[in-house]
């Protein structure tokens, strides 16, 4: 089904925004061991998860769909560090997952080919996008599970694209496909980490989610070659939307206007957005804006996104383009999307935008009546958002967000907003004892609907699981 925003894009007023900033200001502090104090209702207090997973409502359930180091139906490894997805309709109400590995060029050892990649003689190397020169596989990539929600059952999985890096999120295309970004732009030709690599990274490639076995590794190359993070369509106009997740904070948001919508690789004409009062959207040293403030924009072409000499982002702030604090994930609603900037804000915990593109969007009349950009989110509270990260809608209209907070004994929530800007938490990644005293909790990440809307997904990143949550999604009270 189509998960509108309607009502959550209708009821995002100056008012309710202003609202927000109090709120999130006034939050008294919470008693020493709490990490979150609750706002709304939403679905009620968390409970402790006995088998000491994820922490849900009273009356909520997960299901474990797939693990780290679990068997695929391929004969492939399962691979860990799992990061973003999408969910895609099939027949008889199965949901084909389409999932992302963030796996680093030397994680050998955690990739699909299993330790010493003994299984690497499995599968068909011309469908491979790089290997090391002394041929070790790239570990990094997508793969595809079926999951029949009814049954709660994990029918097949395997690997779907190959020999790609640091698969951090992406995005579904209306036509049914997942678009993969590289999160790096590591070249060709020997490294600091001694592996001599056949070819560049730093691209979006194609999954469609129907597609059994391994996909040819084509790179779209006309989104540019930069540390991707998220992609979106607008399905009006075809137009992709992408963000750039750099960790000093200077990074653009870029978008493609595509030769051909339905074929990618075909090209397009790139371009990133600048405001027209050339302000900073980050708010870092100086605060610019508010919740709930609009800001004009313009877009500003930018010429040679495959990036050679890695300074895109530089000669597109060099042009006007705004900065943003690391942008993440991506989402597109009712006629306007929202993204996520993990550490936007005075106090760096993070800040949602809201673009609405222009009735014109991508071609010249856009100058006379362009598109606008919102600050939707700004919490200056821990305990409200605390460096959101993928995001989606729920049926219901409220946004969904994961948290990737990296802070010593830090615990990762995945929080939902209301359409009048409230938080509430709605379950909790359980401390590993592995995790140690000093080290974070695994972030969450890859959160989508069933198209059904019965079921939540989610990824827990390290070592690597996704869960399949089903609960009274109609008892919300505010």
């Amino acid at each position: 089904m189509m998960l509108s925003r309607r009502h959550l894009l209708s009821a995002a007023t100056g008012v309710a925004f202003a609202g927000l900033s109090r709120m999130a200001a006034a939050q008294p502090q919470a008693p020493a061991g709490d990490s979150y104090l609750n706002e709304v209702t939403g679905y009620g207090p968390l409970k402790e998860d006995p088998q000491r997973i994820f922490d849900l409502p009273e009356g909520f359930s997960y299901t474990v769909v797939s693990r780290a180091g679990d068997p695929m139906s391929d004969g492939l490894v399962t691979p860990y560090k799992m990061d973003g997805m999408a969910a895609f309709p099939l027949s008889r109400g199965r949901v084909a997952l389409v999932r992302n590995h963030e796996l680093r060029f030397t994680d050998f050892d955690y990739g699909p080919f299993g330790k010493g990649q003994t299984l690497a003689g499995q599968v068909d190397r011309a469908r491979v996008f790089d290997a090391a020169a002394d041929g070790r596989l790239m570990t990094g990539g997508t793969t595809t599970l079926v999951y029949d929600p009814k049954s709660k059952r994990l029918e097949s999985s395997w690997l779907s694209l190959a020999g790609t890096n640091y698969n951090c999120a992406g995005g579904a295309t209306p036509w049914g496909s997942w678009l993969t970004c590289e999160e790096t732009t590591r070249v060709g030709g020997a490294g600091p980490d001694n592996l001599d690599l056949g070819k560049s990274h730093g691209w979006v490639f194609e999954v469609p989610a129907r597609h059994k076995g391994l996909v040819d590794p084509v790179p779209l190359t006309a989104l540019g070659r930069f540390k991707h993070e998220a992609a979106c369509i607008d399905p009006r106009t075809g137009i992709v939307y992408l963000t750039e997740d750099e960790p000093d904070g200077r990074c653009l948001f870029y978008r493609v206007l595509p030769v051909d919508r339905r074929r990618l690789e075909r090209g397009g004409r790139m371009q990133v957005l600048g405001f027209r009062d050339r302000a900073d959207s980050r708010n870092w040293t100086e605060v610019t804006w508010t919740p709930g403030d609009w800001r004009e924009v313009v877009w500003i072409d930018l010429e040679g996104p495959e990036n050679p000499h890695t300074d895109l982002r530089d000669r597109g702030h060099a042009k006007g383009a705004a900065w943003f604090a690391r942008g993440e994930g991506i989402h597109f609603g009712d006629g306007e999307m929202y993204f996520t900037c993990t550490s936007g804000g005075p106090k760096r915990l993070g800040q949602i935008l809201r673009y609405r593109p222009s009735r014109f969007e991508g071609d010249a009349r856009e100058a006379g009546e362009p598109g606008r950009m919102q600050l939707f989110l700004e919490p200056s509270d821990n305990r409200v958002m605390n460096m959101c990260d993928n995001l989606t809608v729920a049926p219901w209209g409220h946004l969904i967000v994961c948290e990737d907070k990296v802070e010593p004994k830090g615990v990762n929530f995945l929080k939902g907003v209301t359409p009048d800007g409230r938080t509430y938490a709605l379950g909790r990644v359980v401390r590993s004892e592995t995790d140690g005293p000093l080290l974070p909790t695994t972030e969450l990440a890859g959160v989508c609907f069933s198209p059904d809307g019965s079921t939540l997904f989610v990824n827990s990143y390290w070592p690597g699981a996704t869960l399949a949550i089903t609960g009274p999604w109609k008892s919300f009270k505010a």
